[in-house]
């Protein structure tokens, strides 16, 4: 599949963290946001947990919203049929790779630092949240982008 510069991009992608509540649903509302007309995206985690608010107010600066979803797991996957399943926590990359060892998948681990384990003032925590989703953008575009003449 390509996309809208001539990427290379797979037809469905997976994001996968630990509660899906931060990481994962940030990386697919990203991804949906550049690619969503050429890519299926979908985020689970190893256990659903709940949609972290101050992840929906970093997204919401920059005009995606993340409000509505509501985390799963890799249990309540209907469709398990994806080109890529990207992880972002050493515990999802764990999950992902027995969930997907019978099938013709590739598992991609993109370390991501976790925003909730930051402690401090609420502008300080927002900072962390901000600085995930900031660098989780730049995977995104290291990953798919196509590099032009000039680029560096």
């Amino acid at each position: 599949m390509r996309g809208p510069n001539g990427e290379e991009l797979p037809g469905a992608i997976l994001f996968a963290c630990t509660l899906n509540a931060v990481r994962s649903p940030m990386a697919a509302a990203l991804m949906r946001h550049l690619y969503g007309k050429f890519v299926y995206v979908e985020s689970v985690g190893v256990r659903a947990g709940e949609l972290d608010p101050m992840a929906v107010e970093v997204m919401d600066e920059l005009g995606i919203e993340i409000g509505k979803h509501r985390p799963r797991s890799f249990e309540d996957l209907e469709d398990a049929s994806f080109d890529l399943v990207v992880t972002l926590s050493p515990e999802a990359h764990h999950k992902a790779l027995d969930h997907t060892h019978t099938m013709a998948v590739d598992v991609e681990y993109w370390p991501t630092d976790d925003a909730t384990a930051y402690e401090g003032t609420r502008d300080q925590r927002l900072g962390a949240y901000r600085a995930v989703r900031d660098d989780l953008m730049q995977k995104i575009h290291d990953r798919f982008a196509v590099e032009r003449a000039g680029d560096a």
